[in-house]
């Protein structure tokens, strides 16, 4: 098999894999209702392992984050404060740089390049994102900020940045705005090729003629509505000073949606909190952990595995794939356990609003387009070990597929052997306790919805004048749409992203920019 027509393999198994499990629901609930009987019943029961052992998860991440917002982490990086944090040395660093590499000896050897790519977000939206770069407890005259806009935006949007370059170009050590022209051949329209322009620029006109070392340099990724704490830049330098191999690391922050929480309906934020709840669970499972939407990096690594790719959707998971096989292997994301604030998806009306939500979502299920790539890399690299190539395959492809079935498996197999059961199985003592058994179970997994109601209602932003005690309860209670946002909003989305990729040509997914709306 060639290797143009084995990667096509790749891309069909996510497809192939979801509805295989969904044509076997239907067939086993008719033909074996028994068998579908009990399988639903330790599904379901090992859905409540699951949900017990992710609130654990989330509960220690949130333990993490809270204690880390205690610190002023840029007293810690001069020696000034103890970190109360254990394997975290303060007064020292150590560097575990590769040999050949020169030894960072201080905090303050370090830059930071931060890229906003924007396309036509509101003045509002950038202005706010620049406000909270230029109030963060960490030395602005180590910051390169650039923001790079799309010439295929319009006029309005360079406008925007020129304003932006106006109002804050005082703030930090360098800012420069570009603007990314259309139409590039081999260039996919989207953030990754919009942020590798600017990257280049930056390198070009700033890195280089400077003549700052690459390895001094950590280069952070934002969206243009990402609004960082005023520790952030503390905490990375200081996460990427004290773990090990901090050149083959990428850092990852917990992505917060709540910049405009309070202007969406029930349904986005039940969303939108479940995606940070995702993500927190994620950093306390770091073995597991990718690259998403908002991070950071070393910007020597950026340049040794050519950038990112300027033609895939999502190019903030991709890069982790790109390192991780460049590296052979030697590449991890390492947890901040400090958090990000972006915008909630919300628009001018409830119904745009939830159309915008299904395609954002469908967006991020498109990540099964790594699969293939990564699949494909692995039999190409004979370095990295065989363990670390199935641990990596299962579990990528287990987690792709858990996100296109799970919420369907459990809605969907609690009734269907009742109603396409064959024979005697309607009037077997099974059926009758079936309905019961899996309420029971299901009854008890609601302590990841009760988890995850209080902690929505810990992280809610500074509530606006209109915020009343009445409306804990509501934001409280608004976690009974779960269950539907998970099929609707979970499910739905991941099957109609990995059946395009299964189908490719005309079915497959571009970049699809998600509207900013105050």
């Amino acid at each position: 098999m060639s290797r143009i027509n084995l990667y096509r393999f790749f891309e069909t198994i996510p497809g192939i894999l979801t509805w295989t499990t969904l044509i076997l629901m239907f067939v086993f609930s008719w033909l074996a209702p028994i068998g579908a009987a009990i399988f639903i019943i330790l599904f379901d029961l090992y859905w409540l392992l699951k949900t017990i052992y992710l609130s654990i998860c989330l509960r220690n991440s949130f333990l993490k984050m809270r204690k880390k917002m205690k610190i002023n982490w840029l007293q810690v990086l001069m020696g000034n404060q103890s970190s109360d944090i254990k394997n975290l040395p303060t007064q020292q660093f150590t560097n575990y740089n590769n040999k050949n590499l020169p030894t960072i000896k201080s905090w303050q050897d370090i830059y930071h390049l931060i890229v906003l790519p924007m396309y036509k977000e509101p003045y509002s939206v950038i202005k706010e994102s620049f406000e909270s770069l230029s109030k963060i407890n960490y030395p602005k005259d180590k910051l390169i900020v650039v923001l790079v806009c799309e010439e295929r935006a319009g006029e309005t949007t360079i406008e925007i940045a020129k304003k932006i370059k106006q109002d804050f170009n005082d703030k930090f050590f360098k800012l420069i705005t570009t603007t990314h022209p259309a139409n590039i051949e081999g260039e996919l329209p989207g953030k990754g090729s919009n942020q590798i322009w600017a990257v280049k620029e930056v390198k070009k006109s700033i890195i280089d003629p400077m003549a700052i070392p690459y390895e001094n340099i950590l280069i952070s990724v934002f969206d243009a509505d990402t609004q960082i704490s005023a520790d952030y830049f503390s905490i990375l330098t200081h996460t990427f000073l004290t773990c090990p191999f901090p050149q083959h690391s990428s850092f990852q922050p917990i992505p917060l949606f709540i910049n405009n929480i309070f202007q969406t309906p029930a349904f986005a934020r039940v969303i939108s909190f479940s995606s940070t709840f995702w993500h927190m669970v994620q950093q306390s499972r770091q073995e597991r952990l990718t690259t998403f939407s908002s991070h950071s990096m070393p910007f020597k690594a950026l340049v040794e595995v050519g950038f990112w790719n300027k033609d895939v959707v999502s190019e903030d998971s991709r890069i982790f794939w790109q390192c991780y096989l460049h590296y052979n292997g030697n590449w991890r994301v390492v947890p901040l356990f400090n958090s990000v604030s972006m915008d909630a998806n919300v628009s001018t009306n409830f119904w745009k609003t939830m159309i915008n939500q299904y395609k954002q979502q469908r967006r991020w299920s498109w990540g099964c387009e790594n699969i293939p790539y990564f699949l494909s890399g692995f039999i190409k690299n004979k370095k990295i070990a065989f363990k670390k190539k199935l641990y990596w395959a299962f579990n990528t492809i287990e987690s792709f597929h858990s996100w296109s079935t799970n919420a369907l498996l459990i809605f969907a197999l609690g009734w269907l052997p009742l109603f396409l059961g064959k024979g005697n199985f309607s009037s077997s003592m099974i059926s009758y306790n079936l309905p019961q058994i899996t309420k029971f179970i299901m009854t008890l997994a609601m302590i990841g919805i009760i988890t995850s109601a209080i902690l929505n209602i810990i992280l809610l932003p500074p509530k606006p004048a209109w915020f009343k005690k009445r409306h804990y309860i509501l934001y409280f209670f608004q976690w009974i749409l779960m269950p539907i946002t998970l099929i609707i909003f979970g499910a739905f989305p991941a099957i109609d992203a990995q059946t395009r990729l299964m189908l490719g040509g005309k079915f497959r997914l571009g970049f699809w920019f998600t509207p900013k709306h105050r």
